[in-house]
């Protein structure tokens, strides 16, 4: 006698009325990624090859080829934004997680709850505050006639310093401020990681005689190694691109600043601003193609150095 068959016959799903019941509930988010996502990228990759012109919109508008992109390369303030713009996401992809591991680290050595959960919440907190927020408090400190930096210096019998008429204090300014607001949940992360931990390592590491710091560098640190890869290759989109929040509103969009705070995001905006919106849909057009060439470069840097660390 033959073996019967007994494997169960999937049901398609043209015939399934559950699964039609639920692609009908994603109907509506799906018509409303497409309508904001799609077809505004539609949008951006036609706009920078044309005379665009509001009142003749998209489509009645002329082409005019790569006039758009040589406008980049002829413009004089290019080659200080791109400067500022890479200096910065380069040095924000390095400063940024050397602190948030050293934050996970110090954090995942605490063993009394109620002080790991209090030091939790004030390094976190800043993350939840609205970048304009951040400004106010940013001004309070460094104004000119009020501020409290100032005041003190003032108060110890030093000269007063005006930050908004020298751009040279702004590298280390907007550090500060990237840091203290983006230390906390940056560090949770790492520290998340941590947790997962075998605590049977840092045993056995005891009984080895291994100190603190010992643990740290043969344990911690090797754990979070493929999340610190993970994380510069999705920011390594980020080299040609930038916070526009941060360098628009900290600095408070003063021109005398410009040397040192302005990046392509707030070029573009600016051009936005004043009607050139084919120029700065070009400069958007070239911040992704660009950072969609960084992302993947860097992952296949990773893939060579360390294949199982790397996203694809």
């Amino acid at each position: 006698m033959g073996r019967k068959n007994t494997a169960v016959r999937r049901k398609s799903i043209w015939k399934d009325k559950g699964s039609w019941e639920l692609l009908l509930l994603c109907i509506p988010a799906l018509a409303g990624y497409i309508i904001f996502n799609y077809i505004p990228m539609s949008a951006a990759l036609v706009i920078p090859f044309k005379e665009y012109k509001f009142s003749q919109g998209i489509l009645g508008s002329a082409w005019c080829g790569l006039k758009n992109f040589r406008w980049i390369l002829t413009s004089t303030s290019m080659g200080r934004v791109l400067r500022n713009t890479v200096a910065y996401g380069a040095w924000f992809m390095i400063i940024g997680p050397v602190v948030n591991v050293a934050i996970a680290l110090l954090l995942f050595e605490i063993r009394n709850r109620k002080a790991l959960k209090t030091y939790q919440t004030i390094i976190t907190f800043p993350n939840f505050m609205s970048m304009v927020i951040v400004g106010y408090v940013t001004y309070a400190i460094l104004s000119p006639r009020t501020g409290l930096l100032n005041q003190i210096l003032t108060g110890m019998g030093m000269e007063s310093v005006d930050v908004y008429m020298n751009a040279g204090y702004w590298p280390v300014i907007l550090t500060i401020v990237t840091l203290w607001k983006g230390v906390g949940m940056g560090s949770m992360m790492y520290f998340a990681s941590l947790m997962g931990v075998d605590g049977a390592l840092y045993e056995a590491a005891e009984l080895d005689g291994a100190g603190r710091f010992q643990k740290m560098r043969y344990i911690s640190i090797p754990h979070l190694i493929p999340l610190v890869c993970i994380f510069t290759i999705m920011g390594a989109g980020s080299l040609i691109s930038g916070n526009f929040d941060l360098f628009y509103i900290i600095p408070r969009n003063s021109a005398i600043l410009y040397e040192t705070t302005d990046i392509l995001d707030t070029y573009v905006y600016r051009a936005l601003a004043s009607g050139t919106y084919a120029m700065g849909a070009t400069v958007g057009l070239v911040q992704s193609l660009v950072g969609m060439v960084l992302v993947v470069a860097t992952n296949l840097i990773v893939k060579r150095i360390s294949p199982e660390n790397s996203m694809f």
